[in-house]
């Protein structure tokens, strides 16, 4: 009998991503393969995210056209997965009848049993076909943590090389899940529950299973990551095994550890992973909330060189009168508090953010102060969005929402115009160092011009991993998150250099990219002649 192929897509995320990773070796493990094209696989399996309206719609998109592959008399089962599935319950089914099981983002343990009573029998009940945590409240979710088995689930991730393809030297490791912190226009708390920290031996053991397994890149999650505080002794298993537990209220950041509790805080957890795991070259984290954010945990990245000097911390408004709408907990004021001191502490930092435009009742006031603060702080980018009402959040029945859709689009390419220009000159200050560039992929160039002035180039993907690299370009990051590009040496094989950090000369800039130049490669000996005497040379 062949295997089941599954065709599981992503939407949202670096922890939809990380999500979709465990079900995949989860299943794998049970003898089910994978697919890359929907239309060669028995199931069909949609990550999804609840937070943003566009990728929300194209869910629905692809439900319709498996639905009509279904009446069309194929053997399909469909799957939806994540915070759509949690945040509207069975009444998805209702609406789509073609859905054969439903899996909330804190249930994903239990989607192999779902499978097969799904494929067992037609007549399968909804509660066989369906796992999710509506039924219980945050309170009594998060005190079952010690009893979650979500945690073994972690505990038991294959990271294959193979399967990452041209990820398989970066990884991703929830230190922890859920959120405290009911932002009104947020649904994540609803739909992933409280703030559950895993044991900090756990994070350790799984960054040194991925160390050994080949990955040199470490990305900490977390939807408030630097929220991590673990007590130990505060949460035991009964064989005295320490687990996960509920993370404490927004007063304990405040205020200092009680004498005589060992606590393991975010800061201490950087610096164990950094000094216990050293073969990770290279260790991130995302996404921080800017008030709360621990001098100790800059000055920890600051005497730990391999812990990447970059802050993804959400401003979302620089409006007061808006962030207390938003219910963000901080003033326009702290969160520039908060990037002085990062600033200080970390001079080659970079610091990016997120914005919301056209939240209810914005004002023309309200939104110049969004464009000042990212005029006046040195964000190397800001993802915007558009405000929409999302089911499931105060936002959408506490507020009206009385921003038309004309005026959100202007204001949201004004913001873009702005922050362009703002990734201009952060960028441009790069130019003339040598920093570490992990190069991540191989990109042919088109219609390239020389980047002068900020003139970008178009790229397409090397996708068949060709070894004919005559017009190929590298790509990657630095550890700040600056996109990197450069030309292969001559006579090299471009794919020899993916998954390998280079000391790398920039040369150009513009607001979405650097160009530089290959200073040497030491796996290979390839060199460039480009002189490096007047390049500052920076931690990596």
């Amino acid at each position: 009998m062949s295997a089941t192929t599954v065709y599981l897509e992503t939407f949202g995320c670096q922890m939809n991503e990380l999500d979709s990773e465990l079900v995949r070796g989860q299943l794998s493990t049970l003898g089910y393969t994978f697919s890359d094209n929907p239309d060669d696989a028995q199931v069909v399996l949609f990550n999804t995210c609840s937070v943003r309206e566009h990728a929300e719609s194209k869910v629905y998109s692809r439900l319709g056209i498996v639905g009509k592959r279904k009446l069309a008399g194929e053997n399909i089962l469909l799957g939806v997965l994540g915070c759509m599935a949690e945040r509207d319950g069975l009444s998805l089914l209702q609406r789509y009848p073609q859905v054969d099981i439903m899996c909330g983002p804190g249930e994903l343990d239990k989607l192999p049993s779902l499978i097969d009573a799904a494929r067992r029998s037609e007549a399968a009940t909804a509660a066989e076909r369906t796992a999710l945590a509506g039924n219980r409240t945050r309170r009594s979710a998060a005190l079952s943590a010690v009893q979650d088995d979500l945690e073994n689930l972690d505990l038991s991730r294959a990271f294959d090389p193979v399967v990452a393809g041209r990820s398989a030297f970066a990884a991703q490791v929830r230190i922890t899940r859920g959120c405290n912190k009911f932002c009104t226009y947020c649904v994540v708390p609803n739909t992933r529950g409280a703030e559950v920290h895993r044991p900090p031996d756990h994070i350790i053991d799984e960054c040194r299973k991925l160390a050994d397994a080949g990955a040199i890149e470490i990305t900490l999650l977390g939807q408030t990551v630097n929220h991590y505080r673990y007590e130990h002794g505060a949460a035991v298993t009964i064989d005295g095994r320490e687990a996960a537990q509920i993370g404490p209220g927004l007063a304990a950041f405040r205020a200092a550890i009680p004498a005589g509790k060992r606590v393991t805080t975010f800061a201490q957890l950087l610096r164990r992973i950094h000094d216990e795991v050293p073969h990770i070259a290279r260790l991130r984290f995302v996404t921080s909330y800017p008030r709360d954010f621990g001098r100790d945990i800059l000055e920890t990245m600051r005497d730990c060189p391999r812990i990447c000097r970059y802050l993804h911390a959400p401003a979302q408004s620089g409006s007061d009168r808006i962030l207390k709408l938003m219910n963000r907990g901080y003033t326009r004021g702290e969160y520039e508090t908060f990037a002085a001191e990062a600033l200080e502490i970390l001079p080659d930092a970079t610091i990016a953010g997120d914005f919301i435009v056209g939240f209810p009742t914005e004002t023309d006031e309200d939104f110049e102060a969004s464009c000042d603060m990212v005029r006046k702080l040195p964000f190397k980018n800001n993802f915007i969005f558009k405000y929409s009402p999302r089911p499931g959040t105060v936002a959408i029945d506490r507020f009206p929402d009385d921003i038309s859709n004309e005026l959100k689009k202007l204001r949201n390419n004004v913001l873009l115009n702005l922050q362009s220009e703002t990734s201009a000159r952060v960028h441009a200050a790069w130019v003339g160092r040598t920093v570490d560039v992990l190069i991540e992929e191989v990109c042919t160039q088109r219609d390239a011009q020389p980047i002068r002035g900020g003139v970008e180039l178009r790229w397409e993907r090397n996708a068949n991993n060709s070894t004919d690299t005559s017009r190929a370009t590298l790509r990657g990051r630095t550890a700040g998150d600056l996109i990197v590009s450069m030309d292969t040496p001559h006579g090299a094989n471009a794919n020899e250099f993916v998954g390998r950090i280079v000391p790398v000369l920039l040369q150009n800039s513009s607001a979405l990219l650097m160009h530089g130049a290959l200073i040497a490669h030491p796996a290979t000996g390839h060199k460039s002649n480009v002189g490096t005497t007047s390049a500052n040379t920076l931690v990596p």
